[in-house]
């Protein structure tokens, strides 16, 4: 059986710029596209075909005959954007852009930012993205390619020892950053290219556009 490596997933959350979206999708190439219940309308307002719709289908309305569906009660322990990443990494996934998992509800964004900690227990790569944002966590070394004036925030989500940092204006070397703490807010990048690393915990990195 083929292994499906590189997948996106649609969540239901808010997507304003379908335009910039789209553009980020085919810059990533997914290999398979799975929407998380009334995901899949974003993916038909940016004619994007979807592999799988899965979730408890209560705010999705139609659903498309011709597209395979994993149908779930509504009463369950895991959300859609949850179970649509447990059906990614059954194909085989490794590689995860998750987007519409942002957006006016502060529980659900909140919990699809820290399944990027699961997978990168799992060893996986997973990021969210979305008309401003793109998110990452690390526990070791990050790369970042973006251009010279771009804001980088590291927010620890521990507190976390080691953290040292490359191609940013304000830098830290072998640094102490405590969760709740806002010092590693709003860096700029001094060029193309920039690193996060930590020794010890885990921080989020975000690279921020207005």
């Amino acid at each position: 059986m083929r292994i499906i490596m590189r997948t996106l997933i649609i969540s239901g959350g808010k997507i304003s710029d379908y335009e910039y979206i789209k553009e980020r999708i085919l810059q990533f190439g997914a290999e398979m596209i799975i929407c998380a219940d009334s995901g899949y309308n974003h993916a038909v307002r940016m004619n994007l075909p979807a592999d799988l719709i899965a979730g408890d289908f209560d705010s999705i309305g139609e659903v498309p005959d011709n597209v395979k569906t994993a149908c779930y009660p509504s009463e369950k322990n895991q959300t859609d954007t949850e179970i649509a990443l447990n059906h990614a990494r059954e194909a085989g996934a490794q590689d995860i852009l998750i987007i519409g998992a942002t957006g006016t509800r502060a529980d659900h964004m909140l919990t699809n930012i820290f399944m990027l900690k699961n997978c990168l227990a799992r060893g996986e790569k997973a990021e969210i993205i979305d008309e401003n944002n793109k998110i990452r966590i690390t526990d070791s070394q990050l790369e970042i390619s973006g251009a010279k004036g771009g804001l980088i925030s590291i927010v620890p989500l521990s507190d976390c020892a080691g953290v040292t940092t490359r191609g940013l204006k304000y830098p830290l070397e072998n640094a102490r950053l405590k969760l709740g703490e806002g010092r590693g807010v709003s860096n700029v990048m001094t060029g193309a290219e920039a690193s996060v690393s930590v020794e010890k915990g885990m921080l989020l990195v975000i690279e921020a556009r207005d």
